[in-house]
């Protein structure tokens, strides 16, 4: 940057068509792209936002704070974002280092100690996440996690939405260097530019990722030069401790998103003054007299000068200025130390939702007199009626849309009927369909998202543990994202390896996400419509290999039914053993009790058709009624949920044994292709048989 009087020429890139990097004078003061007041409230929450990390450090050596992760060298840019954008209106998706963006975007001292001392109050967690991590209901910025690169592509969906809405709302999501190199960067990019979603990307680039250098992270050590490929996207690379380069580049990111033409890369030249965190030591790492050159580009005395060079403001109203921020922090930090922290009773609270659509309470099963439907049809009736009722939902995911309507047909005709906007492709990528997922649900859309076969549903498996489920929880309820996600699931289908995977064990070690796995047409449909409904994250298990089959047909209930979760089905009633089964194992099993029969023994049939949450209550009074137990499932063994059922039988049911918990399942391997290797490794109706049979002779 070169100043003369008010005026300045910074180096600006633009989109690609303007031939990348020019140099652009720039104005400020009274006439200015800038008042002498903005440069003024800059400077002050520049200050404000180092006041707050040095008194940080100090209240960490004090241990009245456990961790921090500071943000000096970064502030400027931060600051100039902020300050173009409407808090409230627009949304903002930060990062663990952006304290200066949420101060300049209405976070206050106050609240930032609340958190750093895990106080009740915090607007962000309650004492639920750790330090530097920002959230606040009312200035749109959903509570922050740690992983890095989630929050991309969590952006984009709720850019999405406002698409959608028609309004002018802008999406901002910033990062550091690093985690651009996280699969997500690139797929966020992909479906903004694609779809000119109004997103302003900042990475602040200071050149280390922790310990691991630029060089070491990015091919040519630039995000600017790797993004020249995406259509749409307009790109700024300036000097991250200038704030009035930065300002005139976020100023003109934030009004080409909002005029509707597509987002923005900012990509912020920046420096950390600070070690990565509390727990990092630099001197480790970084070259003798690095952090002296750093130190030399320090945003702060950089604004400082201009105020006194512009005339904005005289030397003594300047530290006059300084000395009401150190006592703001000083008075912050002593409210914020007075209030008390959350109680141990609370640590379970907002785990789930505390109000529950549909309760099982005083629910009686009901005789259907549809015409009869199997199960696929039966999902896709429920998608329609559940669209019609709600305009808010949307039904997206890989080939679901036009006449295909999915590779098992469960959405055809979704488009059709709802258009577009509703019933629409997603990009080839799973993260990408559950992380947009989660940004439209949290500005209040219906997701209900398809992933095409359970064993792909990995490379979104961090947006489901650290994402998905945990966000009311983080937020202690502030925040949710009822998504529910559709996924085809299950074997004996000769679909080899990765075509006939069961995951339900997986998700179920994931506190706050609902698992169900109906066996027959009449259950899914009510099951998926309850999903719809309710206010919990749901996984919607459904068996490909029961799609079309007969014996899981049913008479087709009305609109109006629901079906709560957590509620099982005694699908056969028996005295001698009990069978706990879901899923295609449901069908088996009662094959397997009719030839107990012929035996002599009687065997109570049980379906649990959700997962998470599972009906205890069923299961052990018909254990205590049988004295015998055998759990089926079509998962491993190992680690099956099973397992867990079995668990709490012998804890709670441990005097009314009268034989050992016996489990069916598939053996401890993949699924193999060839028929009769496939039919080794899954469980059948003869193992059933078989263990029913030494249960009854025990």
């Amino acid at each position: 940057m070169t100043t003369k009087k008010n005026v300045v020429t910074v180096h600006k890139t633009g989109s690609p068509s303007n031939g990348g990097t020019k140099d652009v004078k720039v104005s400020y003061g009274p006439n200015g792209l800038l008042t002498n007041e903005q440069l003024i409230r800059a400077f002050s929450i520049m200050y404000l936002a180092r006041s707050i990390d040095e008194k940080s450090m100090i209240l960490l050596k004090q241990g009245k704070i456990l961790f921090h992760i500071s943000g000096p060298g970064h502030e400027a840019c931060q600051i100039a974002t902020a300050m173009a954008m409407k808090p409230g209106y627009d949304w903002a998706y930060p990062y663990y280092r952006d304290l200066a963006f949420a101060l300049q975007y209405g976070s206050t001292a106050y609240e930032i100690f609340l958190e750093s001392m895990h106080r009740i109050g915090g607007p962000s967690s309650n004492g639920r996440q750790m330090p530097s991590h920002y959230g606040n209901t009312s200035l749109r910025i959903p509570a922050q996690s740690s992983p890095t690169g989630t929050q991309f592509l969590q952006a984009v969906g709720t850019a999405m939405g406002a698409v959608k809405e028609g309004k002018d709302e802008v999406v901002y999501v910033s990062s550091g260097e690093g985690a651009t190199s996280e699969g997500e960067f690139s797929e966020a990019l992909n479906w903004a530019s694609r779809e000119k979603i109004p997103v302003v990307f900042l990475i602040q680039n200071n050149k280390y990722a922790i310990s691991v250098p630029v060089k070491d992270q990015i091919a040519g050590g630039s995000i600017y030069a790797l993004a020249s490929g995406y259509p749409n996207l307009q790109r700024f690379c300036v000097d991250g401790t200038d704030f009035i380069a930065s300002y005139s580049a976020a100023h003109d990111a934030v009004a080409y998103a909002r005029a509707g033409k597509g987002p923005s890369l900012i990509e912020a030249d920046v420096v950390r003054l600070f070690p990565h965190s509390s727990s990092d030591d630099p001197k480790k790492y970084m070259a003798p007299g690095e952090m002296e050159r750093d130190r030399a580009r320090d945003p702060l005395p950089k604004l400082e000068k201009v105020l006194l060079d512009s005339g904005a403001l005289s030397k003594r109203e300047l530290e006059e200025l300084k000395a009401e921020v150190k006592q703001e922090v000083s008075d912050a930090a002593d409210r914020a130390e007075a209030q008390p922290s959350p109680t141990a009773d609370t640590a379970e609270r907002n785990v789930f939702s505390p109000n529950v659509i549909v309760p099982k309470e005083n629910f009686s099963e009901q005789i259907h007199d549809g015409k009869n439907v199997v199960i696929v049809d039966a999902i896709n009736h429920a998608l329609h009626e559940e669209m019609k009722r709600n305009l808010k939902m949307l039904v997206y995911g890989e080939d679901i849309a036009g006449s295909k309507g999915g590779v098992f047909t469960a959405t055809k005709g979704l488009t059709a009927a709802f258009g577009e906007k509703r019933a629409f492709n997603s990009q080839l990528a799973e993260a990408s369909i559950i992380g947009t997922a989660i940004g439209l649900a949290i500005r209040g859309f219906k997701p209900v998202v398809e992933i095409q076969f359970g064993d792909y549903i990995w490379p979104a498996f961090m947006q489901f543990k650290d994402e998905l489920v945990h966000l009311r929880y983080r937020s202690d309820g502030n925040f949710s994202c009822p998504v529910v996600v559709r996924v085809a699931v299950g074997g004996y289908i000769r679909g080899g390896l990765y075509h006939s995977q069961s995951i339900e064990s997986f998700f179920a070690h994931m506190p706050g996400l609902w698992i169900a796995m109906p066996s027959n047409a009449a259950d899914a449909k009510g099951l998926l419509k309850t999903a719809c409904r309710e206010e919990n994250p749901v996984l919607f298990c459904e068996h490909k290999g029961l799609y079309r089959q007969g014996f899981a047909s049913s008479a087709e209930p009305d609109e109006n039914f629901l079906l709560p979760f957590g509620l099982a089905s005694v699908k056969k009633e028996g005295e001698d053993i009990t069978v706990v089964a879901w899923g295609m194992m449901v069908q088996r099993s009662l094959e397997a009790a009719k030839k107990l029969e012929e035996q002599g023994t009687r065997v109570e049939v049980i379906d649990l058709r959700t997962i998470c949450p599972w009906d205890k209550e069923t299961v052990l009074s018909s254990v205590k009624k049988t004295g015998k137990v055998l759990i089926v499932h079509e998962d491993t063994r190992t680690g099956g949920f099973g397992a867990e059922i079995g668990s709490v039988i012998a804890e709670e049911c441990f005097q009314w044994l009268d034989a050992p918990i016996v489990r069916v399942a598939a053996k401890d391997a993949p699924i193999p292709f060839a028929p009769a290797l496939e039919n080794a490794v899954l469980p059948q109706e003869s193992d059933i048989t078989s263990a029913l049979e030494r249960l009854a002779a025990f």
